[in-house]
């Protein structure tokens, strides 16, 4: 009974914001729908909500008569909506459909395709006032475990006081992410937090001293092209085979994590070039899956963003694409 009332729900949101977002030109036949033009529904997960904004906004002003209507919504949420609803035609997750999910999708001729996209980094992010620069993810799995609670236990001496964990929302794939790969499953502790935001996760942690936020590095990049680009230069940026350099906004501190294995000080943080070569540890994939036919709007947003145009957007953002290599700039 539940499940059926999150279906509704679901699909009574995706139908209001399919109403209120079509943008269809004056004169534009509302049946001409084609790999370039037409209305679709996009679910994604939140985390990736700044880079598939960059995608759609580059699609919109490159093929003006097509509208992607995007929804972001926590992980579980997007295959739901993309299982449930036949509004919602591609989805972004950090997993990619089970084979069950694949063949209840294909039973119902929905026609499935999923790719990876991209490689992203879940980041550790500390006040800029703390003087911790590396943690390992043995300790990190004592403090979502509520294990260690002060600062003081992770290094002698620091005396930032309390250790809060912020994460961006309950149910997250972060959430899902640290839960499986940090704690074997076991419960978070009591210092750990939802802020509701990604941009929370950081205004957080940026004004309190003792806060350890867990957020995807497109949220902390300072080479967001979004922020410092109009859509135009976006498009023409995408075409070109030029770098620039890489960075984090400097509100926080981005920390190096040590994984298995390594010694202090091997620590390595989340760069494009540490995330190649697995010497960074906390990173996953991001899939997009595209259900219906090859000539529908969804599916050239797919074509769209697995292309050289769409990977080179993702390469702008700190995460990694599945289609490039990475730039090796400003690791240290």
């Amino acid at each position: 009974m539940l499940k059926n009332k999150v279906t509704v729900a679901i699909a009574a949101a995706v139908l209001a914001a399919a109403a209120a977002g079509c943008k269809y030109k004056v004169g534009q036949d509302p049946n001409s729908v084609s790999a370039t033009a037409g209305v679709t529904v996009m679910a994604c997960d939140e985390s990736f909500q700044r880079i598939m904004e960059q995608e759609i906004n580059v699609f919109e002003y490159q093929y003006p008569n097509a509208s992607i209507l995007a929804r972001f919504i926590p992980e579980q949420q997007c295959i739901d909506s993309l299982l449930h609803t036949n509004n919602t035609k591609l989805a972004v997750t950090s997993r990619p459909l089970t084979d069950e999910e694949m063949r209840y999708l294909e039973l119902r001729k929905r026609q499935p395709r999923s790719k990876m996209i991209a490689v992203d980094a879940v980041a550790i992010i500390a006040n800029t006032d703390n003087p911790v620069n590396e943690i390992s993810t043995a300790d990190l799995s004592k403090i979502l475990s509520g294990e260690i609670t002060e600062w003081k236990w992770v290094e002698p001496g620091n005396k930032s006081g309390n250790i809060d964990i912020v994460f961006d929302y309950n149910g997250s794939s972060t959430i899902r992410y640290m839960t499986d790969s940090i704690m074997n499953g076991q419960p978070f502790g009591k210092n750990v937090f939802a802020q509701n935001s990604n941009a929370k996760v950081v205004q957080t942690v940026a004004q309190r001293k003792g806060a350890l936020g867990i957020i995807g590095v497109s949220w902390i990049s300072s080479d967001l092209k979004g922020v410092d680009m109009s859509t135009e230069e976006l498009a023409s940026a995408s075409q070109k085979n030029d770098t620039t350099n890489l960075g984090f906004t400097p509100d926080i501190k981005v920390l190096a994590v040590a994984g298995k294995g390594q010694l202090p000080g091997e620590g390595k943080k989340p760069y494009q070039a540490y995330i190649y070569d697995g010497s960074y540890p906390l990173f996953r994939p991001i899939y997009l899956t595209v259900t219906g036919y090859k000539n529908a709007t969804q599916s050239g947003f797919f074509t769209f963003v697995t292309g050289y145009a769409g990977q080179k957007l993702i390469q702008m953002t700190g995460v990694l694409p599945a289609a490039m290599r990475p730039r090796i700039v400003n690791v240290d």
